[in-house]
C-alpha cells in the first residue's frame, strides 16, 4: 500500500489523508468492537497521528467507555457523524486507529492480524495466514513490521 492514502466520511463534508501506510493493521473482534460498530468486528490501520491530515472539514471527539475503563476518543464527522478514527488512552492523541471501512480504498488496507477472537461471532471465518489470538496479543514480534516497531518506539519514546 502507498500513500498516501485518503478516506472520509459518508456525506462528504470530512475527509483525510494518511501521510504513510499504517503501522499495523488490526482486525478486532471483541465485544466491545462489535457494539460501538454495529458490526461483527473493527478494522484500525494504526498509524502516528502526525501521520494523519484531516483535508476537509472538522471532527468533533466524542469520549465513549472502553473495556480497559480508561476510554476512548472518538473523531467523528459533525455532520453525518461517521466515526473516522479513534484515540485510546495507552498513547492519547500521539496515535490514531483509522477506521479502514472509511478510507476510499478499504482494500488496499487489509488487517495483519486478528485480535479478541475469543470473543469473534461464530459464523466468522478467520483468513489463513494472517495470526488471529484469543485476546490481544503477548507481542507485537512477528505481528508488526521491524519498520512498524520501530516507529512505535519512536512514538512512545517522543
Amino acid at each position: 500500500m502507498s500513500a498516501p492514502i485518503e478516506g472520509g466520511c459518508s456525506c462528504g463534508a470530512t475527509h483525510y489523508a494518511l501521510t504513510s501506510a499504517p503501522m499495523v493493521v488490526h482486525c478486532c473482534h471483541c465485544s466491545w468492537c462489535q457494539r460501538e460498530t454495529g458490526s461483527a468486528f473493527v478494522i484500525n490501520a494504526v498509524i502516528e497521528a502526525d501521520r494523519l491530515t484531516l483535508t476537509k472539514g472538522a471532527v468533533d471527539y466524542v469520549i465513549i467507555p472502553s473495556a480497559s475503563g480508561k476510554g476512548q476518543e472518538i473523531a467523528r464527522c459533525p455532520v453525518c457523524r461517521v466515526a473516522l478514527w479513534s484515540h485510546y488512552a495507552g498513547s492519547g492523541r500521539k496515535s490514531a486507529f483509522v477506521r479502514v471501512g472509511t478510507m476510499d480504498d478499504p482494500a488496499a488496507c487489509p488487517p495483519d492480524v486478528h485480535i479478541f477472537t475469543s470473543t469473534k461471532l461464530p459464523w466468522v471465518t478467520l483468513p489463513e495466514g494472517v495470526p488471529p489470538f484469543a485476546k490481544f496479543y503477548p507481542s507485537s514480534e512477528g505481528v508488526w513490521s521491524d519498520e512498524g516497531r520501530a516507529r512505535w518506539k519512536a512514538l512512545k519514546d517522543g
